[in-house]
């Protein structure tokens, strides 16, 4: 059977940019931003953006394209006679899975709050009410599996449709949608009474304050580190699958850097709207992941046609959270037509079935199910979150790092001819010393600083 392709560059690019762009840009990229002191730690994410994540989306876009496969037969393809690379297509799955399995819950929160807004739920409420709104739905698992089985309904249905008349076509008009949204509400921050001090802090670097003390400047690094490596997504396929749907006409290093732009674009433009309404009504910018669900629609309370404002913000939020949901649903169904040459409808229904069934745990982990804990993480969704954020995107970007650098892998050369095919910007073959020495010591870093605050609860 012929390799459905996308019907264009853009598709290919916004559906990357898509799967790119999630909660990670709209809702921790802020609240980290306001701890560590605002437009610095900016500059800092970018510099890491730059040298840290851009080149692993190369090579993952590269063993996609080169392979014509997704992660299930790509290193059977690609890796050389008895070597047992292929065996990480396994790891992939289950870290698919496992993003899949919290992040449906997450994305219907956003729905849920699209509602509420919309219905003027929050109209009149302060913080602390509309935190009890959002403790409330954590705690009623019928609404919040409703929610969940509906954002699993869409992605079975997008990507039911095919590449191009579903996941291209569907996510096209969303990343269109997210992007008018976006620029409404960016307009409508700004030029809010009192907004000028939040761009300052937003986009006026202050490195005295990430210079105070040693141990800020060293956790500001981790988390700019963390953050420029999980906003593109890679280490688990969810980008390889699209460099299999894409043909030759433009060389890879150049298609990652525009994904890579619009992902942090998005990232950037939700600061200005949420940093100039927090200084216009003086709200902590650096007040963690409460700041969308329960700070922000108490400040779009203060601002006329409030519920207007509040439902744009969360169809932007649950459009970015959707476009993440389908590429990775779209890796998942082209896994067991790659491995086992299931036909699409029977591995949609199949993986569809079963993403259902394994959402549930963290969705009844806000409720019956919220003693299951493990101390220094936190309840099913944050072990979820954890395996996945923590272990298995590090673990893959090492594997796809290795094997496009390792004589023992796919190698330098090849992988840099199939970077370096067609026009655009190429692939620099002198970082090769970096990225077979340097890069893959700052992923360990990466990996092992996320379990430095863990131990360190164990222990206090």
């Amino acid at each position: 059977m012929e390799r459905e392709q996308f019907k264009s560059r853009l598709g290919f690019i916004l559906i990357s940019a898509g799967c790119a762009i999630g909660l990670g840009n709209v809702w921790r990229f802020p609240y980290i931003t306001g701890q560590y002191g605002g437009a610095a730690f900016v500059v800092m994410f970018l510099v890491f953006l730059v040298i840290f994540a851009l080149p692993i989306l190369v090579m993952e876009f590269a063993v996609g394209r080169a392979s014509q496969l997704g992660v299930a037969r790509s290193f059977d393809k690609l890796e050389p006679p008895g070597t047992k690379w292929h065996r990480f297509k396994w790891v992939a799955l289950c870290g698919n899975y496992l993003l899949m399995m919290f992040y449906t819950a997450v994305c219907g929160w956003m729905l849920a709050f699209m509602v509420k807004s919309a219905m003027g739920t929050f109209s009149g409420m302060d913080a602390t009410q509309v935190g009890g709104v959002f403790n409330a739905l954590m705690g009623n698992p019928l609404e919040m599996s409703a929610y969940t089985l509906i954002t699993v309904l869409i992605g079975v249905l997008v990507t039911r449709a095919g590449v191009r008349n579903g996941v291209e076509r569907i996510t096209k008009f969303m990343m269109g949608a997210l992007f008018v949204v976006l620029l409404v509400l960016v307009i409508r921050a700004v030029t809010l009474p009192g907004a000028a001090d939040g761009l300052m802090f937003y986009l006026m670097p202050d490195f005295g304050r990430l210079f105070a003390e040693p141990s800020t400047f060293f956790d500001a690094m981790l988390a700019a580190m963390g953050q420029a490596f999980f906003t593109v997504s890679v280490g688990i396929g969810s980008m390889s699958i699209f460099g299999s749907y894409i043909n030759k006409s433009y060389t890879l290093t150049g298609e990652a850097l525009r994904i890579a732009g619009l992902d942090t674009l998005v990232a950037i433009m939700a600061g200005l709207i949420i940093f100039p309404a927090c200084f216009a009504f003086g709200v902590e910018p650096g007040s963690g992941p409460g700041l969308v669900f329960i700070t922000l629609p108490s400040v779009f309370n203060q601002i006329p046609l409030g519920n207007l404002w509040g439902a744009l913000f969360f169809v932007f939020m649950s459009f970015a959270a959707l476009s993440t949901v389908i590429a990775v649903f779209e890796n998942i169904m082209s896994f067991g037509m790659d491995q086992w040459g299931w036909s699409r409808k029977k591995s949609c229904t199949i993986n569809g079935v079963a993403l259902a069934i394994l959402s549930m745990p963290c969705v009844l982990g806000f409720s019956v199910w919220s003693g299951v804990q493990i101390p220094g993480i936190g309840n099913i969704q944050a072990i979820e979150d954890f395996i996945v954020s923590n272990n298995l995107l590090p673990l893959g970007a090492l594997v796809f790092l290795l094997f496009c650098t390792r004589k023992q892998g796919w190698g330098w050369d090849a992988f840099l001819s199939e970077a370096n095919t067609g026009k655009g910007i190429h692939y620099p073959k002198a970082i090769k010393p970096y990225l077979k020495y340097v890069l893959p010591i700052l992923v360990l870093i990466v990996m092992v600083a996320g379990y430095i605050p863990i131990v360190q609860s164990w222990f206090t």
